[in-house]
């Protein structure tokens, strides 16, 4: 892996996961625009949807919506937009080739489909002049590994890595060693139901894991696991401790978590999850 750091303390302008955040809520949000082609994306383990019904128009229009839950959150993030690619149909998922870890670190990845391995043009030179703040070390996977920022999932100090079809042993054992530096474990998961490990399961604040079952291989792997009766329910982002992000098409998921005690916040993204996509994989959450 080759890695990049700086002293300094450069900003970029603003332009406006489960447990193991920061103690408070607030932090930076990368995010990348939904490009024109994005009807075009890939899909693996749902029904391609027809291009006439994925709107540009709507998906921006649901993007932006997206973004503002942060920029109006209390504290409110600050909302960094990555340059476009405006070329790559998948290119707005940018948690796939982005994954922030702890100590300012931000790991670029390298993606298990071909396609998507021109969406990395430009990000580590934009990291770079960026550096600073909240971002202080900019890490590469290299070589022939391959991986996802959708399989990996923080809890605490665990990060579970997704055994799917983007993610290769060359690329996890990569990912192990920089865990190492930053006294963070690695646990395997399978995954061979969904196309990334946190398309079937991600995490509250508390550490709890929640999934849908029936695409969830190994539910015994996660210390602690709630099963949600929606597979658009599995997707949560943390906001802050008490505070959550997720999906408008999941309001019994909505009602449990909210039967917990979590405030949560419901965002329609429906033309992102026709493209397997979720409300964790339209951002990075740089928390502070």
């Amino acid at each position: 892996m080759s890695t990049a750091t700086t002293n300094n303390t450069t900003s970029a302008s603003p332009r406006g996961e489960g447990g193991g955040g920061g103690r408070g809520g607030g932090g930076t949000l990368l995010v990348r625009r939904p490009p024109p082609n994005l009807a075009s994306g890939q899909i693996t383990h749902i029904s391609t949807p027809a291009p006439s019904s994925i709107s540009h128009t709507l998906a921006l229009a649901q993007w932006q919506a997206y973004i503002s839950l942060f920029a109006t959150a209390t504290p409110p993030w600050q909302i960094i937009e990555v340059p476009p690619a405006p070329t790559c149909a998948d290119s707005v998922f940018v948690e796939d080739i982005l994954v922030s870890l702890p100590r300012g670190t931000i790991l670029v990845t390298s993606p298990g489909a071909e396609s998507r391995r021109p969406e990395l043009d430009g990000i580590e030179e934009f990291l770079r002049a960026h550096l600073g703040g909240d971002v202080k070390r900019v890490v590469r996977i290299e070589g022939e590994a391959r991986l996802d920022g959708g399989d990996l999932l923080k809890v605490g100090r665990t990060v579970y890595v997704g055994r799917s079809s983007r993610t290769n042993d060359l690329g996890r054992a990569q990912l192990r060693a920089l865990l190492k530096e930053l006294d963070m474990d690695l646990v395997e998961v399978p995954v061979t139901k969904a196309l990334h490990l946190k398309s079937a399961v991600t995490a509250l604040p508390d550490g709890t894991v929640i999934g849908y079952e029936p695409i969830v291989d190994d539910p015994s792997i996660f210390p602690s696991f709630l099963a949600v009766p929606e597979e658009h329910g599995v997707a949560v982002v943390v906001l802050s401790p008490s505070h959550l992000v997720m999906s408008s098409d999941a309001p019994r998921t909505t009602q449990i978590l909210r039967q917990r005690g979590y405030r949560v916040e419901t965002v329609d993204i429906s033309q992102f999850e026709a493209l397997e996509g979720c409300v964790t994989c339209l951002s990075v959450r740089i928390r502070t």
